[in-house]
C-alpha cells in the first residue's frame, strides 16, 4: 500500500519587514514597512500586517503609506541581512525533514510522508508544525505560516488559507477544502486560463470538479486532467528536489542620481556585463543573445538586442557588443540616464572539460572566476573587494556614489539557494533512506 505524500508549505510572513523587526525588537508591534528605490523611500516592497490594516500595501509610494499611517516605520532594506536570516531559517528547516526544496528566499516545501509512520505516532501533524515555527520565532525571531496536504500546490493554497499559522489538509478532505476556492489562487494559473475555464463556467475548484475531465483534456491537454484531478482531491506528487540551469541573468539598477555623463554611465554598464558574464562562467554557462535597455529621468526608455553568431562567454567580445549597442542608442539622447536593464538569454552549457591538447579556454577562464570569487569572498568587503577589474575601478574613480555598491535584492534562483545552504549543485539529499532508519529509531 502506497504511503499518502505529507508536503509542508512553509513561507516567512512579510519577511522583509519582518526581518526588519527582527534587527530592531523596538519595532515589535507597530506597523511596518520596508521602502525601495534609489534611497530606499520609493515604493513599499514590504508592509507587516499591522501597517496592511491601514491599507498599505505593495507598490504604493512611501509617502502615500506615511500619510496613510504617520506613525509608521519606514525601514530602508538590508538585503544582505536578509539573506543571513533566510540561511538561519533553511538550517533549521532542513532538520525536520528528509527533503527540502528551497523556492525563493523566504519559502519552501519539506516531505513529511515518511514522519506518519514514526515521529507523529508519539504526537500530532499539527503540533509538529507548530514546533517547527516555535523554533524559528525563538532562534531567527521571524513568524512563519505554513500549510500540510497532499501536495506542493495545494500546501501552498492551505498556507494562504492559514496564514497567520499553520494549516493541514486532511487526507480525504482535499476536495472539500477546495470546493469554494476561486482557481485564480493556484500557481500557474494565469489570466488566459482564467478567462478560459470561465468561458466553460468554472471559476472555483468545485466547479472544475463538476466538469468532465476528458472536457478539460480536449481544451488544455495534460494539464486540464492534472486540474481535475487536483480539483477533485485526487492529485498526489512526491517533493522532488531538481536543481536546472538558469535560463537567464539579468540586472536592473536604478542609479543613485540621475547620470547626465554617458560615458560614466558606460563604465558602469561595462562593469554590470562584467560580473553578469562571470557569474554565467561560474555556473558554467554562456550566452547567445542579449538586451540593453536604458530608461531616462523623465522614464521614457530605449533599447536593443543581439544575437551572437555562437554563444559566448569572454568578456572581450560580449563587452564590446554591449559599448556599441549602448553608443548606437545614446547617440542623439540628451536626457540624464535613470536606470539601466542588461539581461543575457538563450543559455547553453559551457565546455569546460580539458582535452588531449590542454585546458580549453573557457576552463581557464573558470577556474579564473572561481579563484577571483573565493578571494573576494574571503579578503573582501562589500565596499572594499579584494579584486575589481578595470571597469569597476575605473566606476569608483569617475563617480563616488559608487564606492559603496547599492546591495542587490536577494531573488536567486533555486541552484544558488541550494548550493548556499549545502555547498553544492548536486542533491545533497540522495541519502533519504538514512532518514527514515533515522525516523524508524
Amino acid at each position: 500500500m502506497n504511503r499518502l505524500n505529507r508536503i509542508l508549505h512553509v513561507d516567512g510572513d512579510s519577511f522583509f519587514a519582518s526581518c526588519e523587526i527582527a534587527l530592531e525588537p523596538k519595532l515589535e508591534g507597530r506597523p511596518v514597512w520596508v521602502g525601495g528605490g534609489r534611497r530606499g523611500d520609493g515604493i513599499v516592497i514590504a508592509a507587516n500586517r499591522a501597517a496592511k490594516q491601514f491599507g498599505i500595501a505593495t507598490g504604493m509610494a512611501c509617502f502615500e503609506a506615511k500619510a496613510r499611517c504617520p506613525k509608521g516605520v519606514l525601514c530602508r532594506p538590508h538585503y544582505d541581512e536578509y539573506r543571513r536570516l533566510s540561511h538561519e531559517m533553511f538550517h533549521i528547516l532542513e532538520q525536520y525533514a528528509p527533503t527540502l526544496v528551497p523556492v525563493s528566499i523566504d519559502e519552501g516545501f519539506l516531505d513529511l510522508t515518511s514522519l506518519a509512520q514514526h515521529v507523529w505516532r508519539d504526537t500530532t501533524p499539527m503540533d509538529y508544525l507548530r514546533a517547527i515555527g516555535e523554533r524559528i520565532r525563538r532562534e531567527v525571531k521571524l513568524p512563519v505560516s505554513g500549510g500540510l496536504a497532499n501536495s506542493a500546490k495545494l500546501a501552498k493554497l492551505a498556507t494562504d488559507a492559514g496564514k497567520p499559522g499553520f494549516l493541514e489538509v486532511a487526507p480525504g478532505t482535499e476536495k472539500e477544502f477546495l470546493r469554494d476556492r476561486p482557481v485564480r489562487e493556484m500557481s500557474g494559473i494565469a489570466k488566459r486560463r482564467e478567462r478560459a475555464l470561465s468561458a466553460l463556467g468554472a471559476k472555483t475548484f468545485g466547479d472544475v470538479a463538476a466538469l468532465p475531465s476528458m472536457l478539460l483534456k480536449q481544451k488544455f491537454g495534460i494539464w486540464g486532467q492534472q486540474l481535475w484531478l487536483f480539483a477533485n482531491g485526487q492529485w498526489h506528487e512526491p517533493l522532488l528536489l531538481e536543481v536546472k540551469d538558469r535560463t537567464t541573468i539579468s540586472s536592473s539598477t536604478t542609479l543613485p542620481y540621475d547620470e547626465p555623463d554617458y560615458e560614466a554611465a558606460l563604465t558602469f554598464l561595462l562593469s554590470e556585463a562584467t560580473r553578469l558574464v562571470g557569474q554565467l562562467r561560474r555556473e558554467q554557462l554562456q550566452a547567445r543573445e542579449l538586451g540593453l535597455t536604458i530608461r531616462f529621468c523623465d522614464f521614457t526608455e530605449t533599447g536593443a538586442g543581439h544575437r551572437f553568431q555562437h554563444p559566448q562567454f569572454q568578456n572581450s567580445v560580449i563587452n564590446r557588443v554591449v559599448e556599441e549597442i549602448f553608443r548606437a542608442l545614446m547617440g542623439r539622447q540628451w536626457k540624464p540616464v535613470r536606470q539601466i536593464r542588461l539581461t543575457f538569454w538563450n543559455l547553453s552549457r559551457l565546455d569546460t572539460q580539458p582535452t588531449l591538447w590542454g585546458t580549453t579556454p573557457a576552463e581557464r577562464w573558470v577556474a579564473l572566476d572561481e579563484a577571483a570569487h573565493k578571494l573576494n569572498s574571503v579578503f573582501g568587503q562589500p565596499d572594499k573587494p579584494a579584486l575589481m577589474t578595470g571597469a569597476q575601478l575605473a566606476l569608483r574613480q569617475v563617480d563616488k556614489a559608487h564606492e559603496q555598491p547599492k546591495a542587490k535584492c536577494p531573488f536567486v534562483p533555486q541552484r544558488e539557494i541550494v548550493k548556499k545552504l549545502w555547498g553544492t549543485d548536486a542533491d545533497p539529499l540522495a541519502n533519504k533512506s538514512q532518514w527514515d532508519k533515522h525516523f524508524a529509531r
